[in-house]
């Protein structure tokens, strides 16, 4: 992508530049660019590496949405590549299931920029850090099911999200799921493109971006997966290591020491020269799940299949048996309403990151 030109985005064009021009011709979507001044601010409810979100009420509607500040302090050529990406996509993108990006606006100066998207009231990762009753089996089913029906449509549309992690799932007060935050998504094709592997938060992070593939399939999206239904049926993170050493050493303790077999390539990856690990020759997932059922148990272990191309894919996930025993899978207007925590939050709370946000 070459973000000194211009870069074509459907219905509306942006550009780049080493003076930081933003331009939105008219068009038959969006019209012209609207000011931020027609949106009434209400309060922070987060912040992130790309940018600050605050709740905030448009004005001429009357309707609640999120606005995404785009950040800009670092940068000196135009628009961040992140931000331009996201915006690529999210036009493009409409699922239930994904954040819905309404329009663009801008601020007084050329490299303000703002987006505009469908509000939520929670963010899973609030609600797991202050939820006086941890969820129900049958209610994480209705949040994985619904995780999964958007990670099926990115995937069919040639979309790797790179970023999946509790806080980074939105939840309305209907118990409606919505993938966020795409800085970091990317389209994939084939042949496939090599990519940096320093991508997705250390604790949901697959094992072949830990050992420095930059081969990047839907397999490292269905990896992190993995870490939120172990984190939600848990009750707590699975894999929260402090570095990349060990995140390894954690993953090799639950799932077992990879090699050659059950793994084809393994040895020959970027970084496994770095590395001694472990010698364990044991899948413990049952022991960490003793009370889950034996399809719950399949479902965890394709998911966490240390050969990304037999790894479960979305599709083959929501076929699984496990959401189809008891306890069924709640619907999702029936998931219990919660107390708006992101509403709360002092603003010198907002600017710090939960350890949940940390690489």
């Amino acid at each position: 992508m070459d973000v000194t030109g211009e870069e074509e985005l459907g219905p509306i064009r942006l550009k780049s530049l080493k003076n930081k021009v933003f331009t939105v011709p008219k068009n038959d979507r969006f019209g012209m660019c609207r000011s931020v001044r027609g949106f009434e601010k209400l309060n922070r409810i987060g912040e992130g590496t790309y940018g600050i979100v605050y709740r905030a009420r448009d004005t001429k509607s009357d309707e609640i949405v999120a606005l995404k500040k785009v950040r800009m302090d670092k940068e000196k050529d135009g628009i961040p590549i992140s931000s331009l990406r996201e915006i690529t996509l999210l036009l493009r993108l409409r699922h239930p299931n994904i954040v819905e990006l309404k329009e663009v606006v801008v601020g007084s100066h050329l490299e303000s920029l703002f987006l505009v998207m469908s509000y939520c009231e929670q963010d899973l990762a609030s609600l797991l850090e202050n939820i006086q009753t941890p969820f129900s089996e049958a209610q994480v089913k209705c949040i994985i099911l619904q995780l999964l029906r958007g990670l099926r449509y990115l995937h069919h549309n040639f979309i790797i999200h790179r970023d999946l992690k509790v806080s980074n799932l939105l939840m309305t007060d209907k118990g409606c799921v919505k993938i966020a935050d795409f800085g970091l998504a990317r389209r994939y094709g084939v042949p496939q493109q090599p990519m940096t592997p320093r991508v997705v938060t250390l604790w949901y992070r697959a094992p072949e971006l830990l050992l420095g593939s930059k081969t990047q399939t839907t397999a490292l999206d269905m990896w992190a997966v993995g870490c939120i239904l172990a984190e939600l049926l848990a009750h707590k993170p699975l894999l929260p290591g402090t570095s990349e050493i060990q995140q390894l050493d954690l993953i090799v303790q639950l799932l077992g020491t990879p090699n050659e077999t059950i793994w084809p390539g393994f040895s020959d990856l970027p970084l496994i020269g770095q590395y001694s690990l472990r010698k364990q020759p044991y899948n413990n997932l049952k022991n960490k799940f003793t009370w889950l059922s034996e399809a719950g148990h399949r479902l965890l272990n394709l998911l966490f299949m240390y050969n990304p191309q037999r790894r479960a894919s979305a599709k083959d996930c929501l076929e699984s048996s496990y959401f189809k025993e008891k306890p069924l899978p709640c619907e999702p207007d029936l998931m219990p309403t919660f107390p708006h925590h992101r509403n709360k939050r002092a603003a010198s709370q907002a600017e710090s990151h939960s350890k949940r946000s940390k690489v």
